[in-house]
């Protein structure tokens, strides 16, 4: 099957129903060796399964993994909470949680509900920018879920850290995003020129071709807006970060403008082990020329930890080899 950025993957897209406490659908895809270790990839706040680029995850997938990426609720094709009161950001960044539907504990609750559906005890785990935020919340509590933890372009939720540059917030929020196809694609490509990468080259036509296809897959402003008086609700995992005790890389660049890469170093100073790769030139994107290196650190990452399960098995099994 050949998807949005030229790369042939062999994958179906599948909806999981009755998903989680919520009793949501997610839509998902699973790529790569079912019998590797599973990988589950979470995106971040306004962004679906197709932002993790196809060539990535072909590059993923060729160091023998599991993969499944999916959409959180309120992106793409999973449930879109329709019926909830409108997200007010100001009022939420005033303390007034009146229009907050979910937080990231109910997305974490919803990860966890789409491995419980495919039948995956626990998995690697590697989240983007806000689904960075979500896999630490997953790693806090739901532990046993989690083989190995992957933070990239994150944040611990504390506001003294991995802020946005003015300019770009600017950008960001200057009018309108636009209502049609065209409008919506011509902002996303002013936002990846004001917080892409600075050092890596960007193929302007796979962002525009990917901006095209999330619009047909599911826009919904009303939706990027629930996502993110959802993180901000959520408030600063710093103090409970230190019970994470899932292997953990993080994963941050140092010409990130949406999240200064402080945000970054606080998750890898607030884990206990966790090992910080920063990247020079990187801004809040995956740069077409960074995927091989980011797909072979992540993929070591998780065959260092799926050894030290191994190890922890045969020393609580004395005998079984």
């Amino acid at each position: 099957m050949r998807l949005a950025d030229g790369i042939d993957l062999p994958l179906t897209e599948e909806l999981a129903r009755n998903v989680g406490p919520a009793g949501i659908d997610i839509a998902y895809q699973r790529l790569g060796d079912p019998a590797g270790p599973p990988v589950l990839l979470i995106m971040g706040m306004a962004a679906q399964l197709i932002h993790w680029p196809d060539s990535f995850c072909q590059e993923l997938a060729g160091h023998g993994l599991h993969l499944i990426r999916f959409d959180n609720r309120d992106a793409g094709r999973s449930t879109h909470l329709t019926n909830a009161p409108a997200p007010n950001l100001p009022a939420v960044l005033a303390g007034d949680l009146s229009t907050v539907s979910y937080t990231l504990s109910d997305m974490a609750a919803d990860t966890v509900g789409l491995l419980d559906v495919l039948g995956i005890d626990s998995a690697h785990v590697v989240g983007a920018s806000m689904g960075g935020a979500i896999a630490q919340t997953v790693a806090i509590e739901h532990p046993a879920r989690v083989r190995s933890l992957t933070a990239i372009m994150s944040t611990t939720g504390d506001a003294s850290v991995g802020q946005a540059a003015p300019e770009v917030l600017s950008v960001l929020f200057a009018g309108p995003p636009g209502n049609t196809r065209d409008e919506v694609v011509a902002h996303a490509l002013r936002v990846f020129r004001a917080a892409g990468s600075s050092g890596f080259d960007t193929d302007e036509a796979e962002l525009a071709a990917r901006a095209g296809l999330a619009f047909d897959r599911g826009h919904d402003p009303l939706g990027i807006a629930r996502q993110a008086v959802a993180s901000v609700a959520s408030g600063d995992r710093t103090a409970r970060l230190a019970a994470i005790a899932a292997p953990t890389l993080v994963i941050h660049g140092l010409a990130d403008r949406l999240c200064d890469a402080s945000g970054g170093r606080a998750i890898a100073a607030a884990i206990p082990g966790a090992e910080l790769w920063l990247v020079e030139g990187q801004g809040h994107d995956l740069p077409p020329a960074l995927r091989p290196e980011l797909a072979r650190r992540i993929a070591a990452h998780v065959r260092r930890a799926e050894a030290g399960r191994i190890r922890s098995f045969r020393a609580s099994a004395p005998g079984v080899q």
